[in-house]
């Protein structure tokens, strides 16, 4: 971890039940994210992918330990502030597009603004629409749309607050190899790109070695605890390490910072 980590876990543990039906998820986990990465976590099914995501997010609270999110102790704050804080702070995005079929794109999209009880700016919402490639899409409702370009509404959507982070949690689930590598590129460009496009932060869950190889460093799960992880990561790579957490010694590789 650094000081330029937008969200940092310490000693992170989130645990369901209790007395002897007491069960360990997750943790402890020491992890940071940094400003400007587009991180993917993989691991095995049940070593915690979701979990952690759920907590670095705000949706869930751990057991033990805390998490830091752009500067603010999530623990310090009430649920309200939390939630008042978690809607500007981070975006995101599921397998699931979650559109209101009713609803225009650009309504769609401006969606969280409104329950922020903040009314969008003229263009704000329009912007948010032209960073993923739909502004001329804007007055289509979901039905109209591909399966890709719907995710890039839900993308415009988690955007459009500016968040410092955005989650997303194996966003190109439901999408074809193409789409989904059309999606990922979109991603990698609004964490790269510079100026008003920059989405700064992106933290993503997959279980694909090819999604993950878009991705600027790839971070390893297994059993709820940290099993190494990879920078500037390929498809081959990841599996090769996927395949290794199998087995005992799945040592770190470090690299350059992203």
């Amino acid at each position: 971890m650094n000081d330029d980590d937008v969200v940092r876990l310490e000693a992170l543990t989130r645990r369901y039940g209790s007395g002897r039906t007491e069960v360990t998820v997750l943790g402890p986990v020491d992890l940071g994210f940094e400003r400007g990465c587009f991180t993917a976590v993989m691991g095995p099914s049940g070593s915690g992918k979701s979990t952690l995501l759920q907590c670095a997010a705000g949706l869930d609270g751990p057991s033990s330990g805390r998490v830091v999110l752009d500067g603010t102790d999530l623990a310090a704050l009430s649920e309200t502030a939390r939630t008042r804080f978690r809607r500007t702070a981070t975006g995101f995005v599921f397998q699931a597009y979650n559109l209101l079929p009713s609803l225009t794109a650009e309504q769609n999209v401006a969606l969280p603004l409104r329950l922020a009880g903040r009314r969008p700016a003229r263009g704000e919402v329009r912007r948010a629409l032209e960073q993923v490639g739909l502004g001329d899409r804007a007055g289509s409702r979901p039905h109209h749309l591909s399966g890709g370009q719907q995710q890039r509404v839900a993308v415009a959507r988690a955007l459009v607050t500016r968040p410092a982070v955005l989650f997303a949690d194996e966003p190109t689930g439901a999408l074809d190899l193409t789409t989904g590598h059309e999606l990922l590129r979109v991603l990698r460009d609004l964490v790269h790109s510079p100026g008003e496009r920059a989405a700064g932060t992106v933290v993503m869950v997959t279980h694909d070695p090819q999604v993950a190889a878009f991705a600027d460093r790839v971070v390893f799960l297994a059993d709820g605890l940290l099993a190494g992880e990879l920078r500037s990561p390929t498809a081959e790579a990841v599996a090769e390490r996927m395949t290794a957490l199998g087995r005992p010694a799945a040592e770190e590789t470090a690299g350059a910072p992203c």
